[in-house]
């Protein structure tokens, strides 16, 4: 007890001194001096005190950790009775109170001390005070993240900017429902953006809510602070959470620091709508630490709202102070955010003036044309997103307008289709089929496409992708995506892969069947006709990249056939035209339509009235061996053997009667055949080769061995040995039957 005392005695004698002389002012060295006792060291005991001065001057205590010996008690006690020990301050952090047990069994609560999370104090030249804080995270190493590895586009930034300008504005207009004074100060929701090529700035100026001075401290110097998501919580958890706007964009709270990609230094001015005071922010690129003071100069006061302030890089300077620049990075990015979007553009006018004649006479008056430049604000978002409305409102010029000026087409497209889709993903959606094929449409094996706008909540993310929304044989698509709630990446640029992006590409792809089923009923045949001319090929290709839509694709090939030589047929229309009693769909293919009309392999088919597809470009085949069959019937390429015309297989006498110069050949021929035979499908050739069933046609090893990389020894393997079929009935055959009866054995084996 005694220890206690005069530790007690110390502490209040150093009260009595001056506030520098009472910050050296050690805890542990005086009770170290006294002799008492302490746990774990002097070393350890002086950081449970520090001191700090509160806002009237006057000094204080804080104390950190507990103590449990009485002699350490009675310090805590006397440094209460001496010290007012600060809790209430937001800017500490309270820690609970602990209990502590005495030997007797009884327990007493003391209250653990309370740390200050700022550091130092600097004064500015407006005589205001700048308060400098510490980021609560490992920032250096985080920003460094933010700046080199999150985001692969620099430009990002500016949509970044302008999507949280967009939610304070959204924040203000739901709050203003409840309190209409929110408004007074500015009644005007808009977003202005201003380049400064002289100052190397570019500001984001919105009149939204604003923030305070804790909201600005703890929204910038929290990383991955997200107020957008704290605000909607917030109105969920609330009675009015049904009639929340949920079309706020922020999520991550990463999107502000984005502005360091270009910036070396970002100024943030903010009013908020429920305060008279406007602080401002300052942070740079490669620190971590920033500076919140109060705004004092009149000049410099916003109605409401948040300016925020670029000081760029040099290497950025001159790409992101062109007023053009700007103009297109909010016409790609942020052109259907729900607010207008203003930047300062130059604009050249053009006016009459009087001008005084050599005399100075009156009657020599004369009028001359005057160019005259001049800033002004230009609205840089005119076109509204034409998806959000209901497409029973919009007409079908509105729609191709849309198209035109999104996707910089001149045609209008072939088809459009609007819709939404409710339930467990949610999402609209505005498709089209272009009006032709693009130059260079052969390039169809691309992974990449640049149909397809992906907005999330209206605001730009990507226009590549790599088959995640649409396959790549549908890549010629176009159109736009918005969703609230898909799954990105947090720079908002990677769709990442889950069951709601699958959901949402099998929502697309029967949207797209759809429109394309819709032209091949139109009464007009040509509009089916163009569309099978431009994107044929990729229909085709689906048939080999996508299985689980062959119902879907089969209905829509068209294909030239033995008797549609001048215009194509659908496979329904050649099931409707089968014969009676044929069993399956008959194909060749070839490398054109002529030399597939005088293919031997015809003759018989022709001669029984059968059709047959003629597959004559590179695709048809591969694509038609991996559709199987339609409406039941087997697709069989006459080019192979054991061909079934629907006949009877039983060998017949002329079989038998020609077997012996099946064999001779044969024995002449050696490996250079498989076997030979008698062929059914003949009628004026004396003979021809056949394919192995299971071998390459003689169109697929032509494809082969045109490839540049192609394989040999894959290309002997795959192409098989083939088989020659002999016609019976044609008269060169029939002299080498008879010339065979009248050879010797010993003849017949050379």
């Amino acid at each position: 007890m005694t220890a206690g005392r005069a530790l007690a005695r110390r502490l209040q004698s150093a009260v009595k001194q001056p506030t520098s002389s009472l910050t050296r002012v050690k805890v542990a060295a005086a009770a170290a001096a006294s002799g008492t006792p302490t746990i774990g060291g002097a070393s350890q005991v002086s950081e449970k005190f520090s001191d700090h001065d509160d806002d009237s001057g006057s000094s204080r205590i804080i104390v950190h950790g507990h103590s449990k010996s009485q002699t350490q008690r009675m310090v805590v006690s006397t440094l209460h009775a001496i010290f007012p020990v600060y809790c209430g301050n937001s800017a500490f952090q309270s820690f609970p109170a602990v209990s502590i047990g005495s030997q007797h069994g009884r327990r007493l609560s003391y209250l653990r001390g309370v740390r200050y999370e700022s550091t130092a104090v600097e004064k500015t030249t407006n005589e205001t005070t700048a308060e400098r804080f510490e980021y609560q995270a490992e920032v250096s190493r985080l920003l460094d993240l933010i700046v080199h590895s999150l985001y692969s586009n620099k430009e990002v930034f500016l949509r970044e900017l302008v999507s949280n300008a967009s939610d304070a504005l959204d924040k203000l207009r739901f709050l203003s429902v409840t309190d209409p004074n929110l408004m007074a100060a500015n009644p005007n929701l808009d977003i202005r953006i201003m380049a400064d090529p002289v100052r190397g700035t570019i500001t984001i100026l919105d009149s939204g809510v604003g923030m305070t001075r804790d909201e600005l401290i703890e929204s910038l110097g929290t990383i991955a602070q997200s107020g957008t998501a704290k605000f909607l919580k917030a109105i969920k958890d609330s009675k009015d959470g049904n009639a929340a706007d949920n079309n706020l964009i922020g999520q991550f709270g990463v999107g502000f620091y984005s502005a360091f990609l270009v910036a070396e230094k970002v100024t943030v001015a903010t009013k908020s709508a429920k305060h008279d005071k406007q602080y401002v922010w300052e942070g740079e690129a490669d620190t971590s630490s920033y500076v919140v003071r109060e705004e004092t100069d009149p000049e410099k006061l916003l109605p409401r709202g948040t300016s925020v302030t670029l000081h760029l890089k040099d290497d950025t300077k001159h790409e992101y102070t062109d007023v053009v620049r700007i103009q297109n990075l909010v016409k790609n990015y942020s052109q259907f955010i729900s607010f207008p979007i203003y930047t300062w553009q130059e604009k050249t006018t053009t006016k009459e003036v009087e001008e005084t004649g050599a005399e100075g006479d009156a009657e020599s008056l004369k009028k001359k044309s005057v160019t005259e430049k001049c800033w002004d604000w230009e609205l840089a978002n005119e076109t509204k997103p034409l998806w959000m409305r209901n497409p029973k409102e919009v007409l079908k010029e509105e729609y191709d307008t849309f198209y035109k000026n999104t996707f910089k087409e001149y045609l209008e497209p072939l088809a459009h289709s609007h819709f939404s889709t409710e339930g467990e993903i949610e999402f609209k959606s505005l498709l089209y089929i272009p009006g032709m094929a693009p130059i260079g449409s052969d390039e169809m094996m691309g992974l990449k496409t640049k149909n397809i706008r992906l907005y999330v909540k209206r605001v730009f993310i990507s226009d590549e992708f790599d088959g995640e929304l649409l396959p790549r044989y549908l890549g010629f698509i176009k159109g736009v995506v918005d969703s609230n709630d898909l799954p990105l990446n947090v720079s908002r640029e990677i769709l990442q892969e889950s069951r709601v992006v699958r959901m949402m590409k099998k929502r697309l792809v029967r949207k797209t069947f759809d429109m394309i089923d819709e032209i091949a009923k139109r009464e007009n045949p040509e509009d089916y006709k163009k569309f099978w001319k431009s994107f044929g090929r990729h229909i085709k290709l689906g048939c080999v990249d996508d299985s689980s839509n062959h119902k879907r694709i089969l209905p829509l090939l068209r294909f030239y056939s033995s008797k549609h030589e001048d215009e194509m047929t659908s496979l329904s229309e050649y099931i409707k035209n089968m014969k009676e009693g044929q069993k399956n769909i008959f194909y060749l293919a070839s490398n054109s339509l002529r030399s597939a009309k005088s293919a031997p392999f015809l003759e018989a088919l022709v001669r029984r009235d059968y059709e047959v597809l003629f597959l004559i470009e590179p695709i048809d085949e591969i694509a038609i061996q991996n559709l199987k069959s339609f409406n039941d019937k087997k697709f069989v390429d006459v080019s192979k053997e054991d061909l079934d015309l629907g006949e009877k297989d039983e060998k017949t006498q002329v079989e038998e009667e020609y077997s012996s110069l099946c064999d001779w050949m044969k024995q002449r021929l050696g490996d250079k055949v498989e076997k030979v035979q008698i062929s059914k499908r003949m009628s004026s050739s004396p003979c021809m080769l056949v394919a192995g069933k299971h071998g390459w046609s003689p169109n697929m090893e032509r494809l082969m061995k045109a490839q540049t990389l192609g394989d040999e020894s894959i290309l002997s393997y795959a192409r098989g040995c083939r088989i020659m079929e002999i016609n019976p009935n044609h008269p060169i055959i029939q002299h080498l039957h008879v010339y065979v009866q009248y050879l010797t054995p010993s003849e017949n084996l050379v």
